[in-house]
């Protein structure tokens, strides 16, 4: 009989989150499954990790399944150098981290404490994906996901992921009839335009809350947000090797 894979699976959204409790029950479906998962939400905290405090960990299991799962108390990329380093006996087969509550698509993959912790993986030479739904709510809409998901994990551990590279994974929010089918994509150019709210508090203290809009400037029908936009799944292969290789020899010619 074959091994089953060890798939270790974090997010950002924090242990109890609806979208992570979801993923536990597709990786059920394919293999030996350890969720290692913030004890709070960690939405955009990026690749931060904790060195300046302590980091504490706890064995716990919120639903019934065969998975073992752990809460921390750092952030996304701490609980995968976590898992690697103390909590698993060997290195996983496959990482995922999510269902995201929200979009990490374009620019948002920089912010992400979802995708940090994929790439925190792919780091230490696991193949990772980052999936994503495009709904903020805390009540969305997990089960047109499942059979993607799955579909997508399988092809996955059978054809491997290429080295260096991650997957972004982001999904409309659409009924399951809906939903045309998958697109592999390139990152939109897209921005936010930054806007802080000014308050006071009522001490007379000021404050701020940072706001902002959304700025797609990509008008190409091969990204991202574009294939979201008309109802596609997008999967972006995405590489933690920041180098603009592209400007190496440009560079050479300032004469350092």
């Amino acid at each position: 009989m074959k091994k089953k894979p060890l798939i270790l699976v974090v997010n950002d959204d924090g242990i109890t989150a609806p979208g992570l409790r979801t993923l536990i029950t597709i990786m059920n479906e394919i293999g030996k499954v350890v969720v290692v998962a913030p004890d709070s939400p960690q939405s955009a905290m990026g690749h931060a990790i904790t060195i300046n405090s302590t980091l504490h960990c706890q064995k716990m299991n919120l639903t019934d399944g065969p998975q073992l799962e752990y809460s921390c108390s750092g952030t996304p990329a701490d609980c995968v150098k976590l898992a690697v380093n103390e909590l698993l006996d060997r290195k996983p087969d496959l990482c995922v981290s999510g269902i995201n509550h929200g979009s990490n698509s374009s620019v948002n993959v920089i912010y992400s404490g979802t995708m940090s912790a994929a790439i925190e993986a792919g780091i230490e030479g696991i193949p990772a994906i980052g999936f994503s739904l495009l709904d903020f709510s805390w009540n969305a809409d997990f089960k047109p996901l499942k059979s993607f998901i799955h579909e997508i994990t399988i092809k996955a551990l059978k054809n491997g992921i290429p080295k260096g590279v991650v997957l972004n994974v982001n999904f409309p929010k659409l009924k399951l009839k809906e939903i045309k089918g998958i697109k592999i994509c390139r990152q939109a150019k897209a921005n936010w335009v930054e806007e802080f709210d000014k308050r006071t508090n009522p001490m007379g203290k000021e404050y701020f809350w940072l706001t902002g809009t959304f700025i797609n400037e990509d008008k190409g029908e091969d990204t991202d947000e574009w294939a979201l936009s008309q109802g596609y799944i997008s999967i972006v292969p995405t590489q933690f090797d920041l180098t603009a290789h592209h400007t190496i020899q440009e560079l050479n010619t300032w004469d350092l």
